[in-house]
Formats: C-alpha cells, sequence, structure tokens
C-alpha cells in the first residue's frame, strides 16, 4: 500500500478511533458517577450537594427526609418524625396514601399524557366528579396552585371585558396585603413580602392591594368602576395563619354581589379539608364566584390544581386562549379522583375540625412568656413566639426537629403547625408533649 493510500485509510478510520475512545470515557464516567450514587448518603453529605448543585432559592430546615408513611417521616440516617407541615398543606391525606398511590401506579401504566390536543378518557370523568363535589359549572384543570391563581386572574379580566363591559385593559384586580399565592411575577406583583417581589419589577398593572379582613377598606376600593374581582385566602396561611373576624367572608361576598365584581377565593392551602371543612369558606357558608385549588388535590403524589367557576365566567375563555400542556393529563385526573375520594371517605374534615380543636386547647396552656399566641381553624394552626435575642422562631424548630417533629417558621416569629388530617387523638398527645418539651427546653 502506498504511502499516500495509508494515510488516507488512518484518517477514514480518525472518526470511529475518536467516538470509541470519547464512548469508553463517558461509560467509565456514568459507571464511576453510578457506583457514587449507589453509596447511601449521610444528611450532611445531602445537604452539600444540593448546596453544590442547586440553586439557593430556598432556606430548609436541616433534615434529609427519605421517606415518609402517614404522619411520619424518616431521614436518611432512619430517624423518625412527625410532619407537621404537610408539605405546606399537600399531603392531606397522609405520605403515600396507599389509595391515591394506587391510582397512579395503575393509570401511569396505562397512559400518562395526550396534552389538550386530543380527548382522552380520564379528563372528563374527572372533572364531573369534582364540579359536582363543589356545586360548580365547570373547572379549568392545571398543574400547580399558582397556574391556577394564574388562570383565576385571566378568567377574571376576560370576563370583565366581555360579560360586565369594562373598558379594554382597564380592568383591576384587588388582592389583600399579606397574601401568597406564588412566586411568578403576576403572583409577586400582587405580594406586600419584599423577599418576594423585591428586584422582580416592573409588576403587573391593574392590581390594587387593600388591608386584610377590612370591610370598609373593599368597600372603598369598589367604588371604580374598573374593578373586576378581589381574590383573598380565606385564611392567609404564609402570612402566619391570620384568622379573619367573623362574618368577614360574607361581607366580601355581600359587597361583590352588590357591585358586580367577582368574589375570587384562594383556597389552595386552606380547602380540601385543612380548616375543618372542604372549603374554609364552607366556614361561613358562602360561594365564591371563582375557587382555586391545589397541593392536596394529589395527596403530595403530582402537581395538580384547578380553577372552578360557573358557565357565565368560565366560557368567557375561548380555545387557543389559555391553556397547559400537562393540564388535565390522564394520570393527574386519576389521581385527583383518588384524592378527593379518600377526603370524603375518610371524613377527614371532621377529623381535622376535632383534632384541630384540640391541638389549640393543648397548646393554649404553654407559657405565655414564650408563647404570645396561638391561632388556627381545623388542623391550620400557627404559635407566636416571642421575640428574644436568647431564641427564635428558628431555633425553636431546630429543637422540635432533635426531638422528633418538623415544622417550620414563617415571618421570624411564627411557627406553623399543620400534621397531615389523618392524625388520630393519641398522636395529637404526644405531638403536644413534645411541642410543650421543647418551648420549655428555653
Amino acid at each position: 500500500m502506498r504511502m499516500s493510500q495509508l494515510s488516507r485509510f488512518v484518517n477514514s478510520l480518525t472518526p470511529f478511533l475518536s467516538r470509541s475512545a470519547h464512548t469508553t470515557v463517558r461509560t467509565t464516567t456514568s459507571a464511576a458517577t453510578k457506583k457514587a450514587y449507589e453509596k447511601p448518603l449521610s444528611s450532611e453529605e445531602v445537604f452539600a450537594r444540593e448546596e453544590r448543585y442547586g440553586a439557593h432559592n430556598y432556606h430548609p430546615l436541616p433534615v434529609a427526609l427519605e421517606r415518609g408513611q402517614g404522619v411520619y417521616v424518616w431521614d436518611v440516617e432512619g430517624r423518625k418524625y412527625y410532619d407537621f407541615l404537610s408539605s405546606y398543606s399537600a399531603v392531606n391525606q397522609g405520605h403515600c396514601h396507599p389509595k391515591i398511590v394506587h391510582a397512579l401506579k395503575a393509570q401511569a401504566e396505562k397512559l400518562t399524557l395526550t396534552s389538550r390536543a386530543f380527548y382522552n378518557n380520564v379528563l372528563g370523568e374527572y372533572e364531573e366528579y369534582i364540579t359536582r363535589l363543589f356545586n360548580y359549572d365547570k373547572v379549568l384543570p392545571m398543574n400547580t396552585g399558582v397556574e391556577a391563581g394564574e388562570t383565576a386572574c385571566k378568567l377574571a379580566r376576560k370576563w370583565a371585558y366581555t360579560v360586565k363591559g369594562i373598558q379594554k385593559y382597564k380592568a383591576k384586580i384587588i388582592f389583600a396585603d399579606g397574601n401568597f399565592w406564588g412566586r411568578t411575577l403576576a403572583a409577586v406583583s400582587s405580594s406586600t413580602d419584599p423577599s418576594s417581589y423585591e428586584g422582580f419589577g416592573p409588576f403587573m398593572p391593574g392590581f390594587e392591594i387593600i388591608p386584610y379582613n377590612d370591610l370598609p377598606a373593599l368597600e372603598r376600593a369598589v367604588q371604580d368602576p374598573n374593578v373586576a374581582a378581589f381574590m383573598v385566602e380565606p385564611i392567609q396561611g404564609e402570612a402566619g395563619v391570620i384568622v379573619p373576624d367573623d362574618g368577614y367572608l360574607q361581607g366580601v361576598r355581600d359587597i361583590c354581589t352588590q357591585h358586580n365584581i367577582l368574589f375570587i377565593a384562594d383556597e389552595v392551602q386552606t380547602g380540601l379539608a385543612r380548616t375543618g371543612k372542604m372549603l374554609a369558606v364552607d366556614h361561613e357558608n358562602v360561594r365564591p364566584d371563582i375557587v382555586t385549588l391545589g397541593k392536596a388535590l394529589s395527596g403530595g403524589l403530582y402537581p395538580v390544581s384547578a380553577v372552578l367557576c360557573d358557565d357565565d365566567i368560565m366560557l368567557s375563555i375561548k380555545p387557543g386562549e389559555h391553556g397547559s400542556t400537562y393540564g388535565g393529563n390522564p394520570l393527574a385526573c386519576r389521581v385527583g379522583v383518588a384524592a378527593l375520594e379518600v377526603i370524603e371517605e375518610e371524613k377527614l374534615s371532621e377529623n381535622a375540625e376535632k383534632m384541630g380543636r384540640l391541638l389549640r386547647d393543648e397548646l393554649m396552656k404553654l407559657p405565655s412568656d414564650i408563647v404570645t399566641k396561638v391561632r388556627g381553624r381545623g388542623l391550620l394552626n400557627a404559635v407566636v413566639i416571642k421575640e428574644c435575642k436568647a431564641y427564635d422562631a428558628w431555633k425553636v424548630c431546630l429543637r422540635l426537629r432533635d426531638n422528633g417533629l418538623l415544622a417550620k417558621p414563617t415571618h421570624g416569629d411564627i411557627i406553623r403547625l399543620a400534621p397531615p388530617l389523618i392524625i388520630n387523638e393519641e398522636e395529637i398527645r404526644d405531638c403536644v408533649e413534645i411541642i410543650t418539651k421543647t418551648i420549655l427546653s428555653f
């Protein structure tokens, strides 16, 4: 073979040799990576890995969980804890509820996603079930709570222009200060918490903020003929479990009806039996025009949210004007039905009411020089820790963790206490003992 021919032959093999070498490197690297991950990590290693590779947009309590069942969770070292956060009320039915897990597994093996480009045989079943359960004409399925909030705002604006007759792009939506419904640009545009909105402007136009639990302020705001809706949490969760005065929600309903304004109830955290009723607005027997749901709508297994309203509002949005690739997918719908059935079958509203009352009664016995307030409804409760140089809510939560109970502070001096709604009296009393022991240790 001549030199020129040999050179061409070798050159022709170069891509294959190069590819083989790269494949070997990747395979070796992949094997090494897999081997590293097969070794169980300690809690400290879990913390360090997230710190190294994850965005720093959360400040978690230092506990590394790997398993949950019912009201309990276990960390990577096998330590067992009561869960008194319930994933911000997403696991009302308890961790890994067998009925919901079974529904998810069974549907995942058949069909998970079609998009809304086609019909599927589960969506209609879910739509019929949830609309009949909550007595609304229509539901618009989405994935997360903040998407439900965005959907409600879009519905309110479209209704304002097509039904109420507000001049194009002049519609206003009113919010209460202290609200929290997510961290999209629209959600932070309505926030009064600097940690949510600072550095993210310019903000959404057409949003106005008034004091919470203040009917005269709402009455003044709705004098503007361009107001389309008032969106409010029946109990403000992230703000520290702020329970409004009796009659507030009925007053909101009356004012909105009088001025032809939509009453949007943000029930993403307060709904689905958390406060001792299926919806928190049920405590005053009021019917909002729009209800947003999420979190426990899947029992914590899958992102599922929903917006409920009647035809005159829902049908103002036409095909192509709003939606989501995953919204209303068969897997979400099957999980959603199972999660709602568990709430009904296991009478979680009734249990939340009973256990919540017991919890508050016991928490009110805590020393007032440390715990200054106890408030809540059902199993959505909070204690306010007296400000002190020696301790704060974060330090109390760290010591609660050490004693076998997980909770999380909010706004510096408030600890939210919200266990899964399946908790029983014996477990409540055990948790009260842990909380009391912890508080007295300060």
